[in-house]
């Protein structure tokens, strides 16, 4: 791979403002620099994308699965790769690769993928999202209920131990299962915890933002309501400055008007940002699959249970933004900011999601109707759509 070489572009989005008829600039798999065009150093190897629009590339935080597997169904370093390969082709960069509840070998299993993974550095692969156990199970959604538990000593003791092997640890917890006090203990750790799977009131949450709670786990789906006298998990997560929350736009889970008053609503410094949820689908022709031995069906555009329960999405980071921009009405830059900027600040990648000197290169080039044309990381391209990338200097 060529060490130094810049793409122009129509336009090119660096996270905070879009820049005109411009070059980045990219050096040892980092940003060096987004520039005029007029100002690209002579004799630089590059390429012009002509119309295109270059932007960061997208984080996703919630990805079960992808390309066929599912990875509660593949708990390995293939599954993993596979997953990370199929999302690229969306647009999707970096993403956590999400352990939906199961049984505790399988956990195990999970988390050693999780650590070869990390070890191996596997493009695109950020770390695992443990969805459960410690949930509720009156918000259960499609988890399964007989692998619902509170978290005991035994459990908190696995977690810290694993917390620095497998990428960066994220966890979604009930407050109903784990104590403000294992929640303390997991954040020393270096775990990123949100709340979810919840019935909880808006005022238990603040004992679990005080313990170092940052983030909500698919903000309105399987949690307490906003009601005129108990705002529930989804009024303390809209209220607080500190909670960033992630969103399925796919418009089943959540309708596009409670969509649209939560983002007029949540201001930050801590955002809203958009997660797929993602699961095996995603990238194949596939009609169903099999999770913790029930099947899930897919049909029009939804993936349930047989009683009609949504079982987790089938929807890409790329059609999310779409949705966001072209359905709810956000100005471009803001919805490419909740697929990149957003999600890097919530989990605290702090050389991901934005195109500044010294960033990680990971970035996506969109044609005019936002379609994909190539996708990279750390400066190399891992998916395109020419037939014959002779610029991609891999």
């Amino acid at each position: 791979m060529t060490s130094a070489f810049a793409i122009t572009a129509r336009r090119i989005f660096d996270g905070h403002m879009f820049h005109e008829d411009a070059a980045l600039l990219v050096e040892n798999s980092r940003v060096k620099a987004v520039l005029a065009r007029a100002d690209l150093p002579g004799g630089m190897m590059h390429h012009d994308a002509g119309d295109a629009l270059i932007t960061p590339g997208f984080i996703d935080l919630q990805v079960n699965g992808g390309g066929g597997v599912l990875f509660n169904n593949d708990p390995t370093v293939p599954g993993i790769r596979t997953i990370c390969e199929t999302h690229a082709r969306y647009g999707t960069t970096a993403l956590m690769v999400t352990l939906i509840t199961d049984a505790p070998e399988l956990k195990r299993e999970a988390i050693a993928a999780g650590a070869a993974a990390a070890a191996a550095g596997e493009p695109g692969y950020l770390g695992l999202h443990l969805e459960g156990p410690h949930l509720s199970i009156a918000r259960k959604g499609t988890h399964d209920p007989a692998l619902i538990r509170p978290m005991i000593e035994a459990d908190l003791a696995y977690l810290l131990e694993q917390a620095p092997r497998f990428g960066i640890p994220m966890i979604t917890i009930a407050p109903e299962s784990v104590t403000p006090d294992q929640v303390r203990r997991l954040v020393q750790a270096g775990y990123r915890v949100s709340l979810g799977h919840t019935d909880t009131s808006c005022i238990g949450v603040a004992a679990y933002i005080k313990a170092g709670a940052t983030l909500v786990t698919h903000l309105f789906n399987a949690m307490s309501q906003l009601g005129n006298r108990e705002p529930g998990l989804v009024g303390a997560a809209l209220a607080s400055p500190s909670l960033h929350c992630g969103l399925i736009a796919d418009g089943f889970h959540v309708d596009p008007v409670t969509m649209k008053i939560a983002l007029a609503a949540k201001t930050g410094p801590a955002h809203i940002f958009l997660v797929t949820d993602a699961m095996s689908t995603i990238g194949t022709g596939e009609n169903g699959f099999d999770l913790n031995g029930r099947t899930v069906y897919r049909r029009d555009g939804r993936l349930t249970l047989a009683d009609g329960t949504l079982a987790g999405a089938d929807i890409d980071m790329l059609s999310c933004v779409r949705y966001v921009h072209e359905q709810l009405g956000q100005p471009l830059e803001e919805a490419l900011r909740m697929a990149s900027l957003y999600p890097a600040e919530a989990i605290g990648a702090p050389s991901k999601g934005s195109l500044i000197a010294g960033k990680d290169a990971d970035f996506v080039v969109l044609g005019a109707d936002l379609d994909i044309r190539s996708t990279w990381i750390a400066g190399t391209c891992v998916h395109t759509a020419d037939t014959k990338p002779s610029w991609a200097f891999a």
